[in-house]
């Protein structure tokens, strides 16, 4: 019920939200909850159950003891008096040691599958996450970054390291059973192992700010020729495209569009649309040019618009790299009937650095020139889990 429930919902969140938000959950859950998508959900959701019956059981023998005694010891006339109760020492002893007993079946179950959901296996995968107002910024062991969307791959137990860059957000993943707080100037962790390939919602369940609801984020599973061809090359649609329609491209992907409108709408944060060239927001003298752009991107403390004073933008400084700025001025004057040909036109020295992803660093494991191999075949992950030797001493 609850389940059908929240598929409803969805549909109404799906219909208005950005291009990070799809369905909560994938086919095939129960009436409680949804499919189980990772290694480790059947513990979390063994656990459950076993509450909800034992609290289900309870609550109807409870109930029907009251509704025996309202009957039973009701009073039959105006003559009737009530007569002396002896306690019952086996009656006091039992509702005393069931309890106990149901409390440290939980207790112990409970601390079982937190273990085994805390500790990740040696062979994981580590991958960084950055939470902030109102995105999820990923990257991977080889330095590409992506944001909002992660390819992780499938059969392979992925670990990831957050924190936050403002304030307090929680990490979610409804099918993988996996949650946790992100906590800024702090490292948090949470490790899965997806068994099937798919898309999966991360949704941030620590209410944030205005815009909390649309702070989503895709969890790709995919095969690991794909993970590693992602590693080289950058994601799905990550070639060069024009300037302007990189910045186009990042407005979304970066979740500008949580705080600043194209239209002139008001927000969190100021409208793009007029912007270029006007007096520069927050100062006594110049205007809006590509440099003050840019020094607001990395640095937006530097200069308050007035009327945004509490808006608190996260900083941009690391996460984008040259090209992505310089997109991000192109679609901003394109937007304000600025634009030049440069702004609208692939150069012909465009490389993939131009792209939603971040440049690997050379040498790295997205190098196309360094040849990707798998750290740990599938088929040796549970003798290095159990620290035993991959191949014969002898």
């Amino acid at each position: 019920m609850i389940y059908s429930l929240l598929l409803l919902l969805q549909v109404a969140a799906d219909s208005v939200g950005g291009p990070t938000r799809q369905a909560f959950f994938t086919e095939g859950g129960s009436v409680w909850l949804p499919p189980q998508e990772s290694t480790t959900a059947h513990e979390i959701d063994g656990l459950f159950y076993f509450i909800l019956y034992m609290s289900i059981l309870l609550t109807l023998i409870v109930t029907a003891a009251m509704v025996y005694f309202v009957w039973k010891y009701r009073r039959k006339s105006n003559a009737d008096r009530p007569i002396d109760v002896h306690e019952s020492k086996w009656l006091e002893i039992s509702w005393i040691t069931v309890p106990t007993l149901l409390v440290l079946v939980v207790f112990f179950w409970g601390f079982r599958a937190y273990v085994s959901t805390s500790i990740p296996p040696s062979d994981a995968i580590t991958i960084n996450v950055k939470a902030q107002k109102w995105a999820w910024g990923f990257e991977y062991q080889n330095g590409m970054q992506g944001f909002n969307e992660v390819w992780v791959p499938v059969n392979t137990p992925i670990r990831m390291e957050m924190t936050s860059q403002d304030v307090l957000h929680s990490f979610y993943v409804p099918e993988f059973r996996i949650k946790h707080d992100v906590i800024p100037n702090r490292f948090s962790y949470v490790w899965f192992e997806a068994p099937r390939e798919g898309v999966y919602q991360v949704l941030c369940t620590e209410y944030c700010g205005t815009a909390h609801s649309n702070m989503g984020a895709r969890i790709n599973v995919v095969s690991r020729t794909e993970y590693y061809e992602i590693l080289r090359n950058g994601p799905p649609g990550a070639g060069p495209v024009a300037p302007a329609v990189l910045g186009e491209q990042l407005y979304t992907a970066r979740s500008c569009n949580t705080c600043h409108s194209v239209d002139g709408s008001s927000g969190v944060g100021p409208t793009w649309l007029g912007l270029w060239e006007q007096a520069k927001p927050g100062s006594d003298q110049g205007i809006a040019d590509e440099e003050y752009l840019i020094e607001s991107i990395l640095y937006p403390q530097a200069y308050i618009t007035p009327g945004y004073e509490n808006a608190n933008m996260p900083s941009y400084e690391g996460q984008l790299n040259d090209e992505q700025l310089a997109g991000l001025v192109a679609y901003i004057r394109v937007l304000n009937g600025a634009g030049t040909a440069a702004d609208t036109t692939l150069s012909a020295d465009a490389d993939s650095s131009q792209s939603l992803a971040g440049q690997p660093p050379e040498g790295g494991m997205g190098d196309p020139s360094v040849p990707v191999a798998d750290p740990v075949a599938p088929g040796e992950r549970e003798a290095v889990r159990d620290d035993e030797p991959l191949i014969d001493s002898e």
